[in-house]
């Protein structure tokens, strides 16, 4: 049975609107598991609530730890968090999250038993072996190279070497569990340079903030040494990379969207849009409200290496196509690897819809063309189906494949979308 379609509405005019965002789902995956891990009893406040953030959440709650919620809504939440001993017999559903798949086995490592870990369909493809591989270095005993496995064995930490080529989420998930090793960890990187350092940078100091040791000061080896970590009561950013698409409607129709309590400062890969975006044509300021972007309705564009920004590829590639010079999007092979083979994905896409896209072998090349009215595959990620949304503001029936999928990490996505263009509820068809 095929998914429903939704009518990706077209702007009338230049957006007006403030787009206040939840809580990054980065940060919440890592603040859930830091708590539960804890020396204490902590709080996550303004976490977000998305299948994501739900499943790590459940993963928590298997291995021992309690959740009670607070202050909820339908995207975020307050969780008052108790750490328990780390129990064995668990099953874990990581669905489709990397955070799930990558940052959970390590903690599974410190049970006294078995922990069964399995997910979506494509999760069994997504790379796990590097991860895996590290946690046997260590001491653990795993089933399977790739989803679905089995973790026995209580490991004591040590030194590893690992290739992070494919995902910074393979550093981040030993260096989250790793002061609960008894030795610590000595995590040392060999291969091609790891994607998305914003993410190991993020890693680092909320582990920091949390009283923990790491020695980041050589190139591609991180030591994390053995101690607790503190029990805190963290507030959560807003997730900076889901604002992509609403700061996109500003850049296309020549209007302006505010997104408020924008950082000052922040490790999130998301803030790289001021940049991005300003090199497209949008004029790009902080005010009082919130980070404000205004555009012209014409988009130009680029050549960027978004190797450490990667996740905001489908929307600046989507700007591309409509864009009146060419762009190259490079640095970004890694892509291949994650909900689904994003390059390919997103040239099939454009070209579907009549636009010029090619895979390079670490990118994109996208040209000028015009586009038309048709349907928008999303292979159930996330991020291609609001790709979608933002072609379809300014090209007239696109039909958006699935748009329920950016409920992993944005719940509220298609209410946001009408309600930021002033539309009644979104419509879908069979």
């Amino acid at each position: 049975m095929s998914s429903p379609l939704w009518a990706a509405p077209a702007a009338t005019g230049p957006v007006d609107a403030t787009v206040p965002l939840p809580g990054s789902k980065s940060v919440t995956n890592r603040a859930l598991l830091l708590a539960a891990l804890a020396d204490g009893p902590g709080v996550v406040r303004q976490a977000l609530r998305s299948r994501d953030a739900d499943l790590m959440a459940a993963a928590m709650r298997a291995l021992g730890t309690e959740l009670t919620p607070s202050g909820e809504s339908v995207s975020s939440v307050d969780w008052h968090i108790t750490p328990g001993p780390i129990r064995s017999g668990a099953r874990i559903d990581v669905g489709l999250a990397g955070t799930v798949m990558r940052f959970v086995p390590p903690m599974a490592a410190l049970a006294d038993g078995e922990v069964f870990f399995d997910g979506d369909a494509h999760a069994r493809t997504r790379p796990m072996g590097p991860i895996l591989d590290a946690l046997r270095t260590l001491g653990a005993d795993v089933d399977n190279d790739a989803l679905p496995f089995t973790i026995r064995g209580r490991v004591s930490g040590g030194e590893v070497t690992i290739d992070a080529s494919a995902s910074s989420q393979l550093i981040s998930g030993l260096l989250l569990t790793g002061a609960r090793f008894e030795k610590g960890v000595t995590i040392r990187h060999e291969g091609r340079p790891v994607p998305s350092m914003p993410h190991i940078e993020m890693t680092v100091q909320m582990l920091r903030a949390a009283g923990v040791d790491v020695d980041d000061s050589v190139r591609d080896v991180w030591r994390v040494e053995p101690g607790p970590i503190r029990a805190m009561d963290v507030v959560v950013e807003p997730d900076l990379s889901n604002a992509a698409p609403f700061l996109s409607a500003a850049l296309l129709t020549g209007g302006t969207v505010t997104i408020p309590d924008w950082p000052e400062e922040t490790t999130q890969p998301g803030d790289a849009l001021r940049g991005l975006l300003t090199a497209m044509g949008a004029s790009v300021t902080r005010t009082p409200e919130g980070l404000r972007v205004t555009g012209t309705g014409e988009i130009t564009g680029l050549d960027a290496d978004l190797h450490e920004v990667g996740e905001l590829t489908p929307t600046i590639a989507a700007l591309a196509a409509l864009a009146t010079t060419p762009s190259r999007l490079r640095g970004i092979a890694h892509l291949r690897g994650h909900e689904t083979d994003r390059l390919a994905a997103l040239a099939t896409e454009i070209n579907r819809l009549g636009g010029d896209a090619a895979e390079t072998e670490d990118g994109l090349v996208i040209r000028p063309a015009k586009l038309r009215a048709g349907t928008f595959r999303t292979y159930d990620d996330h991020r291609m189906a609001t790709a979608g949304a933002v072609i379809g503001l300014v090209v007239p029936g696109i039909n958006v494949e699935n748009i329920a999928t950016t409920g992993k990490t944005l719940p509220e996505f298609a209410s946001m979308w009408a309600r930021m263009l002033g539309l009644p509820q979104p419509v879908t068809s069979a």
